[in-house]
C-alpha cells in the first residue's frame, strides 16, 4: 500500500486546502472508513498546530505520550477515527474527533472525565463458540457484553478496558447525529423509523434520511460531548419532540 495520496483526491470530510503538496498522508488502514477519520500526523500538524513538519509530529510522538483512545500511538499514519479521544498527559488536555454541522471532521476539547469514555454504534453481531455473542462496533473492535443489543444501537464503553457502561438503543425519541450521507454532521432527535428510512428532527425540522446513516448518541441528552460548541447550543435550544404512540 501507498504511504500517500494526491492531496486533490482526499477525502471530503477533510478540512484541507486541495491546493499545496501534490501528496498528502495515507492513513494506515483500520476499522474506520478512510473518510470518517485522519492520520495521527495530519492531526497533530494540520489541526491541532502542534508542529509545522511531518519531522516534527514524528518527534513528538517519539519523545511525549500521544494517546489515542487511552493507548499510546507512535505512528503518524495511525488512523484517528470517528469519536475517536486524543489525550496529552502532559498537557492534561483531550480531544475527541467528531463530525461538524458541515460534514467536516473536527476536534473538539473534552472533559478529563470524558476521556476514558466512547461511544460505539454496533453494526454486527455474531456468536462464539462459547455461546456469548459478540457485537461489531463502527471503529472495528469487537465487544462482548451481557446486554443484549440489536444492530444500529450505541454502546458506551470504557477505553481502553472495553468494558460497556451503558445501551442506546436506536428507537423514537433517541438523540442522534448522523455520520452519512449528504446531511452529515446534524444532531437531532428520532421522530420515525419505518425499516431502511427514517425521520429526525433538527432544529424544529423535519428531516428523512436512510436509518443507517444515524448514530445515536444518548437517549433524551447527548451522554458525552460528541459535537462542537455552536451545535450544542443550537441542539439545547431546540423544542424536544413528543413521540406518539398511536
Amino acid at each position: 500500500m501507498k504511504n500517500h495520496l494526491k492531496r486533490v483526491t482526499s477525502p471530503k470530510t477533510w478540512a484541507l486546502p486541495r491546493r499545496g503538496r501534490v501528496f498528502i498522508t495515507r492513513p494506515l488502514p483500520s476499522g474506520h472508513p478512510i473518510d470518517q477519520g485522519m492520520p495521527l500526523g495530519l492531526v497533530l500538524r494540520d489541526m491541532l498546530a502542534l508542529a509545522l513538519t511531518m519531522s516534527e509530529v514524528r518527534k513528538i510522538l517519539l519523545s511525549k505520550e500521544v494517546l489515542v483512545d487511552g493507548k499510546r500511538r507512535k505512528d503518524h499514519r495511525f488512523h484517528v477515527g470517528l469519536f475517536d479521544v486524543i489525550s496529552f498527559p502532559g498537557l492534561g488536555k483531550q480531544y475527541r474527533m467528531v463530525l461538524n454541522q458541515n460534514g467536516y471532521l473536527a476536534l473538539i476539547p473534552i472533559p478529563a472525565a470524558e476521556a476514558s469514555l466512547k461511544l460505539g454504534k454496533v453494526l454486527g453481531k455474531s456468536i462464539l463458540k462459547s455461546g456469548k455473542v459478540q457485537y461489531h462496533l463502527h471503529d472495528g473492535r469487537n465487544l462482548s457484553t451481557k446486554s443484549v443489543s440489536k444492530v444500529g444501537d450505541t454502546f458506551l464503553f470504557t477505553v481502553p478496558a472495553q468494558e460497556v457502561q451503558k445501551v442506546f438503543p436506536l428507537k423514537e425519541g433517541a438523540k442522534i447525529i448522523t455520520y452519512a450521507g449528504k446531511n452529515a454532521g446534524r444532531v437531532g432527535m428520532i421522530r420515525k423509523i419505518a425499516g431502511r428510512e427514517s425521520t429526525y428532527n433538527a432544529g424544529g425540522k423535519d428531516v428523512e434520511t436512510v436509518t443507517r446513516h444515524l448514530f445515536v448518541v444518548g437517549e433524551k441528552e447527548m451522554a458525552l460531548t460528541v459535537v462542537v460548541a455552536e451545535q450544542r447550543k443550537a441542539s439545547a435550544a431546540s423544542t424536544p419532540v413528543t413521540i406518539s404512540n398511536t
